[in-house]
């Protein structure tokens, strides 16, 4: 199934899964569409990169920084970071990069990638059908609601968490292209319907949402955990 990481031969069993987000118009600059400290544009991009990262086994290992809004700014991103590492409770991560300092943009961009090793993943086509469940955990949000909305927002050790579960099949962070797609792409080859009480085709910004695939036993577990960020998916059809 696809991914938005990239998974590498690495050495011997283990691959190098290499995963990245960009952040665009976001920042402190006056021609901003969305105006926020550069330490929070930078713990969501870390975020989205980390969430991808994870999803398909990844054990990240370094971060790379890609800042194109100055100096001044870099420590404040690497703060960000370090934010995102600290609520995943796992040691310190090095972290490298560069900024682009000959010329200046009149709009804030970010760029991070994170670097992680991979010894197994999961599929969730392992299991038949019958036996899954899926569920939105956090909601989608984008742009401002993602300042203003927080409590709606999926927390990071949640995700570290569900990745964890052996009766998880797959954990999947929503991106720009909402719920609906990432669940097309899970069950890619079954002609299946999904509905919810939240809205699938909305954009989940820096992946404030994520799917998730579990056995149908684990649903109380799953739903006890995560509160009222949980979100069940109704699967009708197939084929």
């Amino acid at each position: 199934m696809r991914r938005d990481a990239l998974i590498v031969p690495f050495d011997g069993n283990d691959e190098l899964v290499i995963a990245t987000d960009n952040s665009g118009s976001i920042g402190k600059k006056a021609l901003d569409d969305v105006q926020v400290p550069y330490d929070v544009v930078a713990y969501f991009a870390f975020r989205v990169a980390y969430m991808e990262c994870a999803s398909v086994g990844g054990n990240p290992f370094s971060v790379i920084l890609q800042n194109f809004n100055g100096d001044k700014v870099w420590n404040v991103l690497v703060r960000g970071i370090e934010r995102g590492i600290a609520e995943l409770g796992i040691e310190a991560l090095p972290i490298t990069g560069s900024t682009e300092s000959n010329f200046s943009m009149q709009q804030s961009a970010t760029g991070i990638t994170v670097l992680g090793k991979r010894f197994h993943h999961r599929e969730s086509g392992d299991k038949p059908l019958g036996e899954l469940s899926a569920a939105i955990i956090g909601y989608p949000l984008v742009g401002d609601e993602v300042m203003q909305k927080k409590e709606q927002i999926a927390p990071l050790h949640l995700f570290q968490w569900c990745c964890h579960q052996e009766a998880v099949a797959a954990v999947v962070p929503v991106g720009s292209k909402g719920s609906l797609y990432e669940l097309r792409q899970l069950f890619i080859d079954q002609s299946l319907t999904f509905t919810s009480e939240i809205d699938l085709n909305k954009t989940s910004g820096p992946a404030t949402c994520f799917v998730v695939i579990y056995l149908r036993t684990f649903q109380n577990t799953i739903a006890s955990k995560a509160g009222a960020l949980f979100h069940k998916v109704e699967i009708a059809g197939g084929g």
